[in-house]
């Protein structure tokens, strides 16, 4: 009967090695189809970079010309700030002959795959039916792709396989796998070692009948202190190592710059309060981006009220109690976070990826045990004689929803979410290309942003490394903003000769549109800074600047909508 092998299929309490094979495969299956979706769009151009990694990859291509990015300050904060086993990966790598700019588009599938082993196997520790640990790593492998973290390859991304891995070490009380898992996370992504930390406190702590009891065997108290100590001892090194681009930025330092406010380069502050604690960027507690089926593990704490309706319940193992732990440890950091603003990084940052994991793990085993409940109904009434409509539509809605499942990527508007930056200016980062390792390029430009990535040169700004969290850094980030901002914009020469000099400027790139009011108030990182806004309203006056009188003069490449002025035109015609 259809009804019967489907329930065994799905359902089967103790599953046999095929049946475990084959839905471990299945679900490195589809993290591998999501992965072949994204590779695709990373080959799709040769110029192409994911958005976060013109960023955080950018710089390592020093690991094969240590003679690129000379004295860079934007190259050389994002060295300072890269954690070391990210740094190391790429360098070891890079070493074998894979470069970083390749690596960073390889790495996310390897990622993947390791998430879903991981994320599947935990599963299975907490409910030991494979159809659950399918379902659980086919709806986190949405909701990875669906977001660009994973994607990235940056920091952020390393987080998902090595904290999975942590939870599954954790439940089967393994203290290799546990004290290894937390060293990675350290070395990778520090911040996810407090919530692990977290976690194993509260695994000393029980609620039994209204009463905290402790654990008797002893095992569970070396296995906390043996945890703790590594996270001690790998997080002691960022805390005795203080930042040279320090200070963090300050509250109320922040709360005044116009960088952190709703319509700035990095909004923080929202005013709406639901923003903020909920949905703000940075501050608020919920992922963004998450398929819609995951939502069904807020009907898991409901579940588990009716054990008699629900039978699978009674197959659930100790273990599913880490899921309202991991999401008290990471309440207990957010709070924290926001206690100390900034100097534990972003609030968001000890929600979001838990959360994601905590959702897909929590729907898988919903799902199952809803599943179950319909198939053996089915099964009972049809044994019985009984067809009755009712459970025919139950079980045609049970099918349907398992449809909806594994064809959602394809009703989301962008899948996978890559947020790959095209380059569409091949000429231009070939002019680069060919000239002095050692160039610096000033622009305001958004084409500036992939300069450094497709061509290797450093620039003096732009607005995809204008991160305010360090003080020391953005400092000196946004003085040459402003200074930059005055001297395309000034009608006298001189602020750009002043600016040439001191920076040791060789190019100056513009836009075609440069000199038009709306370049400056339709663009979001521009208009933040006064300086621009007092520039767009002389140029509705029409004011021109002097920098656009020795524009054609000085121009050697003028094509795809841009201009590249050589330092030393600029300033002979200052002198003038």
């Amino acid at each position: 009967m259809l009804i019967t092998q489907l329930h065994k299929l799905l359902t089967q309490t103790k599953p046999s090695r095929s049946q475990l094979i084959f839905w471990f495969s299945l679900s490195l299956t589809f993290s591998c189809i999501y992965a072949l979706l994204a590779l695709q769009q990373a080959f799709s151009s040769e110029y192409i970079v994911q958005d976060d990694a013109r960023q955080h990859v950018f710089w390592m291509q020093r690991f094969s010309d240590p003679e690129l990015f000379p004295n860079d300050l934007i190259a050389n904060y994002f060295q300072s700030v890269a954690p070391w086993g990210y740094t190391t990966l790429y360098q070891l790598i890079n070493a074998a002959g894979i470069e970083p700019m390749m690596l960073h588009k390889l790495l996310p599938m390897v990622l993947g795959l390791i998430t879903t082993g991981y994320c599947f196997a935990s599963t299975i520790q907490i409910l030991p039916i494979p159809a659950a640990g399918f379902l659980s790593s086919l709806l986190l492998n949405q909701s990875l792709w669906m977001k660009d973290d994973l994607i990235s390859a940056t920091p952020r991304a390393f987080v998902y396989p090595l904290f999975v891995a942590f939870l599954y070490y954790l439940l089967r009380r393994s203290f290799i796998g546990t004290g290894i898992a937390i060293a990675l996370l350290g070395l990778f992504y520090p911040q996810y070692v407090f919530i692990c930390a977290g976690l194993l406190i509260l695994q000393l702590i029980n609620f039994s009948k209204g009463r905290i009891q402790l654990p008797q065997n002893r095992k569970e108290y070396w296995f906390c202190a043996v945890g703790l100590a590594i996270a001690f001892l790998i997080m002691l090194p960022y805390a005795l190592n203080a930042s040279e681009y320090g200070p963090v930025i300050t509250p109320a330092e922040a709360r005044i710059l116009p960088e952190f406010l709703p319509k700035g380069r990095t909004p923080f502050f929202h005013e709406d309060p639901l923003n903020f604690w909920l949905d703000g960027r940075g501050s608020g507690i919920l992922p963004s981006r998450l398929p819609i089926p995951i939502w069904s593990a807020v009907l898991l704490p409901i579940l588990l009220r009716y054990p008699s309706r629900f039978p699978l319940l009674k197959e659930l193992r100790a273990g599913i109690t880490v899921l309202p732990q991991i999401l008290l440890a990471s309440l207990a950091m957010f709070l924290a976070a926001h206690a100390v603003l900034f100097k534990l990084h972003l609030p968001s940052r000890y929600t979001q990826h838990s959360l994601r994991i905590v959702l897909a793990i929590a729907a898988g085993i919903t799902l199952i045990i809803l599943l179950e409940a319909v198939l053996e109904t089915l099964k009972n009434s049809i044994s019985k004689g009984n067809k009755s409509k009712i459970f025919l539509l139950l079980g045609v809605l049970s099918c349907v929803i398992i449809v909806i499942i594994l064809i959602y990527p394809s009703l989301v508007k962008t899948f996978p979410k890559s947020d790959y930056a095209v380059g569409q200016t091949p000429a231009l980062y070939e002019f680069f290309q060919q000239q002095p390792k050692d160039t610096l390029i000033a622009s305001i430009a958004e084409e500036a942003n992939n300069i450094p990535s497709f061509s290797g040169r450093s620039i003096l700004v732009g607005r995809e490394y204008a991160i305010p969290y360090h003080a020391g850094y953005y400092r000196q980030f946004r003085e040459r903003v402003l200074e930059l901002i005055e001297a395309q914009y000034s009608q006298d020469l001189t602020p750009a000769q002043q600016l040439i000099q001191k920076y040791k400027v060789d190019f100056w790139l513009l836009d075609n549109s440069a000199f038009t009011p709306e370049y400056i108030t339709a663009n979001r990182w521009r208009r933040q800074y006064q300086v621009a806004i007092d520039a767009s309203n002389r140029l509705q006056q029409g004011a021109v600047p002097a920098l656009s009188r020795v524009a054609e003069q000085c121009s050697v490449f003028n094509q795809e909508g841009f201009i590249i002025l050589p330092s030393e035109c600029i300033v002979k015609a200052a002198q003038k």
